[in-house]
């Protein structure tokens, strides 16, 4: 059975830097990213439509995360794939600061410090994926996909803690599950 590839392959008016697509986001977080409109009074960021004009690329990290990450191989079939695993694999990062007795407060300042962390981008030597990734032309493409991947990575962390402490105080057994679960034998 293949793995789960991105929707967004399709989509012809994106911008791309490097091979990394910058997709459009719903999002409350500042960056370079095209904001989608908000979801419609009533519907929960648990349960977006995938049909729906404001479902985004992180909606679709957090839906095939855990079945995408039983797979040892991808094969990468666009710039949206890459989006894909790379938050894939920082889902999997986030998952390890959360300990099954942190409570919400606790797991929210663990994944929102590991989300603000210095991190590397692809051309740069600790980046883990750089034989799938290619570098930024010049600095400021380098500077907006640092910004960009910056705002994903605080936006997955806000969606991600919501469906975590989504029953209240205590984290979800499902998703703890996943936190020694490696995609590619990857992480960031």
């Amino acid at each position: 059975m293949p793995a789960y590839h991105s929707i967004f392959l399709q989509d012809q008016d994106v911008r791309v830097i490097g091979n990394f697509a910058l997709l459009p986001l719903r999002t409350r977080t500042r960056g370079p990213a095209y904001t989608l409109p908000p979801l419609p009074t009533g519907t929960s960021d648990l349960d977006v439509d995938p049909d729906g004009e404001s479902y985004d690329a992180l909606d679709e990290v957090l839906s095939l995360f855990r079945a995408n990450t039983f797979f040892r191989n991808f094969a990468i079939k666009g710039p949206a794939d890459r989006l894909l695993i790379y938050g894939i694999l920082f889902v999997s990062e986030c998952l390890a600061k959360i300990k099954p007795a942190m409570g919400a407060r606790e797991a929210e300042k663990a994944v929102m410090t590991a989300a603000l962390d210095q991190f590397s981008i692809p051309g740069d030597p600790t980046f883990p994926l750089n034989q799938s990734y290619e570098a930024p032309g010049n600095k400021n493409d380098a500077e907006t996909l640092r910004q960009y991947i910056g705002q994903v990575r605080q936006e997955l962390a806000i969606r991600l803690l919501a469906r975590i402490y989504a029953g209240g105080n205590t984290p979800s057994k499902w998703w703890l599950s996943f936190t020694k679960r490696k995609f590619m034998g990857k992480s960031l």
